[in-house]
């Protein structure tokens, strides 16, 4: 009998005990990505206008990145950038419909090959031929002379009451099973593990009275949530007279329905239901963060958390992104874990395709060639053998989609702020000193013409942008030619459809004009 026991025991250990015992020699990597999530409510001030606990909790546990920056504001580009490890221009990911093809290498991958357990799950969005019609349409035609209203006017809606705590269902089922999944696989493996969770939150709704093709205006939320939220500490942001506005700034204000009167109290309003879906995000963090700690293995996973891009919630007289002003391009990166600094605040600048060497050598797995980031573990580890000097000092975003008539880059360097467009000549470029002046609103261009030489010319180094800036334009023209054509009869009826500014009874003739003028000679 005796005998049986320990034959029943020795069983059990060699059949169990390896998954109750990790292969603690690598750690377990978590990353959760939000998106539309406003980098700067992740340290002070900005923090103290809504309760973020868990983003707290990363940010007394972990280190955060104070100047974090997506690679373009928007979404399937940003996520392309991050999952390649590559600035936008590189792969051609231009638009939310253009982005990587689906057999790119990312660092999950080499995650997978390398002996991770591996999980993606939620919000992916990074490779190309997704999205809607209306807005590939609308960036490929971005160009051609005439506005587009594009988007409905953005607006707030409560819904439920104290005890409604879940409102994006989608989100909390992707995160119910992220957890199920730490908790019912990652506990029981011997390998260490990778999980990836995609949240849509706090991207606004989509606003459904204005039918299939339109994007997403309403910002919703409950009374659960937005008890979270200082009311007290939300502001209305100061805008500029629309006269005084940069050309680009207004092609989007117009084209984002913001143009018209906004009360302060509709824009206070907006703010903090956004501020309130920002709560429901983190608390979606909070439940992957106690599943690690549930199941013993939080000591020893690196837990990321970022976003694809932030959400400008009326500043500058916007909504949504496609701005590099800090709503908008300024993501929160926040990294806790193993061997890793507790409540540090890195004022180094970094962008979203450092992570993919970070990751990599969280997992000691040998650095690829081409990657346009550097690892962040030299500003965050305790191990004194990196070198704080391999990252440049600098972080690129552009952007080429929609709700922008311009191709547009951003170079974050120091205090400054360099943003061109096209190929630096017209529209005019804008130079903003983000330490004076952080609501953005002086550009600074002609006063410091020796910081715009020195910052132009950093920027050539990088991305030849006259050159992009024409590929762009060329592949905007054959994009839609292509799909135009493909059409044949239906394109009247298709094309009408779409959320035009014309009155398509009136103007398709005048608006088949300008295509037609705007199509002339591509091919």
């Amino acid at each position: 009998m005796e005998k049986m026991f320990w034959v029943s025991f020795i069983f059990f250990f060699l059949y169990f005990g390896q998954s109750f015992c990790q292969n603690v020699s690598r750690p377990n990597i978590v990353m959760v990505m939000s998106d539309a999530f406003d980098g700067r409510l992740s340290f002070d001030p900005g923090s103290k206008v809504v309760e973020l606990p868990y983003i707290n909790y990363l940010r007394q546990l972990g280190s955060t990145f104070l100047n974090a920056y997506t690679n373009s504001p928007i979404c399937c580009p940003s996520r392309a950038a991050m999952w390649s490890g590559q600035f936008v221009h590189l792969t051609q990911s231009w638009n939310n419909y253009k982005c990587l093809e689906a057999n790119a290498t990312t660092w999950m991958d080499l995650l997978e090959k390398n002996g991770y357990l591996t999980k993606m799950m939620g919000k992916l969005d990074f490779t190309s031929g997704s999205h809607s019609v209306s807005n590939r349409v609308e960036a490929w035609t971005r160009d051609v002379p005439f506005l587009l209203a594009q988007e409905g006017r953005p607006v707030s809606q409560l819904v439920g009451n104290m005890s409604t705590v879940k409102i994006m269902k989608k989100d909390w089922q992707n995160t119910d099973q992220a957890s199920l999944w730490i908790r019912q696989r990652a506990a029981f493996s011997n390998q260490p593990f990778a999980l990836y969770l995609g949240l849509n939150l706090p991207h606004p709704y989509k606003t459904e009275s204005l039918g299939p093709s339109a994007g997403g205006s309403t910002f919703r939320s409950s009374p659960y949530w937005l008890s979270k939220v200082s009311h007290e500490l939300v502001s209305v942001p100061k805008w500029l007279p629309m006269a005084a506005m940069h050309p680009v700034d207004y092609y989007s204000t117009f084209t984002k329905n913001c143009s018209g009167d906004f009360t302060e109290e509709e824009i206070k309003s907006i703010r903090a239901f956004y501020y309130a879906m920002c709560a429901e995000a983190d608390a979606m963090l909070g439940q992957v963060i106690s599943a690690l700690r549930e199941t013993k293995l939080l000591s020893n996973t690196v837990v990321i958390f970022t976003a694809d891009h932030g959400e400008l919630a009326m500043e500058h007289r916007q909504f949504y992104k496609m701005s590099m002003y800090e709503g908008s391009s300024h993501v929160p990166l926040l990294i806790m874990g193993p061997g890793l600094m507790s409540g540090l605040q890195v004022n180094q600048p970094v962008s979203l395709v450092d992570l993919y060497p970070t990751v990599l050598e969280i997992a000691a797995i040998s650095a690829v060639s081409n990657l346009s980031g550097y690892s962040l573990l030299p500003f965050i580890s305790k191990s004194t053998s990196f070198s704080k000097k391999q990252h440049p000092g600098w972080v690129l975003s552009e952007y080429h989609g929609c709700n922008a008539n311009a191709s547009t880059f951003m170079l974050r360097s120091s205090q400054w702020k360099y943003i061109l467009y096209s190929d630096g000549t017209s529209p005019p470029p804008q130079l903003f000193d983000l330490t004076l002046d952080k609501e953005e609103l002086h550009n600074v261009v002609h006063k410091f013409p020796g910081v715009q030489s020195r910052l132009d010319s950093l920027l050539r180094s990088i991305v030849d942008y006259p050159r992009v800036s024409s590929s762009v334009h060329s592949y905007n023209k054959k994009a839609f030619a292509k799909w135009r054509w493909g059409l044949g009869k239906n394109y009247n009826r298709v094309i009408a459809g779409l959320r035009w500014h014309l009155d398509w009874q009136k103007d398709v003739l005048a608006h088949e004009e300008a295509i037609d003028t705007w199509l002339n000679g591509i091919f």
